[in-house]
C-alpha cells in the first residue's frame, strides 16, 4: 500500500479536500473575495509600463517600458514624497505600535470588572467614528479660535493654527490615530493574554514575584509570538499611509509635510488623468511595502523564531 509521501500533490490535496469539504466551503467565500478584488485587478498593473489610451484599452496601449518610473524618480516631489510617507509611517509604527500592548497588561491586570469594562467602552469607542468626523473634531478643537487655544491664552501663551503648521501635521496625525484605534487594536492582545497559564502566576508568587515582575516574565513572553507578527504586518504598511486622513488634514499651507505618496496618486490619476504614471507612483510603493515585509520577516525569524513563513 502506497504511503502518503508517495502519493502526488494532487492527491493529497483531492484526499484534504474530500475530508475538509465543510472548512474548505466555509472559506471560499474570503478566498472568491481576495481573488475578485485583489487578483483580478492585478491586470491592469501593466499600464504602469504604457502610455495608457481609454480609446484603445490596457491591451492595446503602447509599452514604453520604465518610463514612469523614472519620470518619477527624476521628479522635484521624489524626495519630498519619500520622507514624509515614510516620515509619518515610521512615526506612527514607533508610537501607535507599543501603546495597544500596554493597554492590554493593565487592563488585563483590573480586578473589577464594572470599572474594566466602563475603560474598554471608553477607549474602543473613538474606532466607531468615521475619519471625516475625527478630522472635524481635530479642526474644531485646534483652530485659531478653539478650546486648545482659548487654554493656551488663558495661561498667558500664543495662539498657534496647528492645522496649517506644517511641523505640527505628523504629530497630530499620528496622536490622533493613537486616540482612535489604541483601544480596538488592545484586543487581539488581551484575547492572547488570557491564555497564559495561571498556574505560572500562582507559582511566582509563591516565589515572592511582583506584579511588575510577573508582567515582564510571563505575560509578555507568552505574547510575543502575537506581537512578532503584528509588528510584522504593520512594518510592511509602513509606506501606506491612510489617504483620506492625510487628505482631509492637507491644506495648501502644510503641503510641505503632509504630502505623502498617495496624495500625490491621487492627484495625478483622479485630478490630471495621468492614469499610467500614477499607477507607476502606486506599484513603486507596493514593491516598497513588499521588500519591508520580507525583510521584518526575515529578520524577526532569525531573532525570535517567529514569523509570518
Amino acid at each position: 500500500m502506497k504511503t502518503e509521501a508517495s502519493l502526488s500533490k494532487w492527491t493529497i490535496l483531492k484526499k484534504s479536500f474530500r475530508k475538509n469539504w465543510d472548512l474548505y466551503l466555509l472559506i471560499s467565500p474570503v478566498i472568491a473575495y481576495f481573488i475578485i478584488f485583489h487578483y483580478v485587478p492585478m491586470y491592469g498593473i501593466q499600464i504602469a509600463f504604457k502610455d495608457f489610451i481609454a480609446t484603445k484599452g490596457i491591451w492595446d496601449s503602447p509599452w514604453v517600458g520604465v518610463k514612469h518610473f523614472e519620470r518619477f524618480f527624476d521628479s522635484y516631489y521624489f524626495w519630498r514624497l519619500i520622507k514624509n510617507t515614510l516620515g509619518i509611517g515610521i512615526y506612527t509604527l514607533a508610537v501607535s505600535f507599543p501603546i495597544p500592548i500596554i493597554i492590554a497588561l493593565m487592563l488585563n491586570e483590573v480586578r473589577n470588572s464594572k470599572f474594566k469594562k466602563f475603560v474598554q467602552t471608553v477607549i474602543y469607542a473613538p474606532h466607531f467614528l468615521s475619519t471625516v468626523v475625527v478630522v472635524g473634531m481635530l479642526i474644531l478643537f485646534l483652530k485659531p479660535d478653539g478650546l486648545i487655544n482659548q487654554t493656551i491664552t488663558l495661561f498667558g501663551g500664543t495662539p498657534v493654527d496647528f492645522m496649517t503648521e506644517p511641523g505640527w501635521f505628523k504629530t497630530l496625525y499620528v496622536f490622533s490615530d493613537v486616540w482612535q484605534t489604541m483601544g480596538w487594536s488592545s484586543i487581539i492582545y488581551l484575547a492572547a493574554l488570557t491564555a497564559v497559564d495561571h498556574s505560572q502566576h500562582e507559582a511566582a508568587m509563591i516565589d515572592g514575584a511582583s506584579r511588575l515582575q510577573r508582567i515582564w516574565h510571563i505575560n509578555i513572553p507568552a505574547i510575543m509570538p502575537t506581537i512578532v507578527i503584528l509588528f510584522i504586518l504593520n512594518a510592511g504598511s509602513v509606506m501606506s499611509v491612510g489617504f483620506e486622513k492625510v487628505f482631509l488634514m492637507q491644506n495648501s499651507l502644510n503641503m510641505s509635510s503632509s504630502d505623502v505618496i498617495s496624495t500625490f496618486v491621487y492627484r495625478s490619476g483622479i485630478l490630471e488623468a495621468q492614469y499610467s504614471f500614477s499607477a507607476a507612483v502606486g506599484l513603486f510603493n507596493s514593491i516598497i511595502n513588499f521588500i519591508m515585509l520580507v525583510m521584518v520577516n526575515y529578520f524577526a525569524k532569525k531573532i525570535n523564531k517567529t514569523s509570518l513563513w
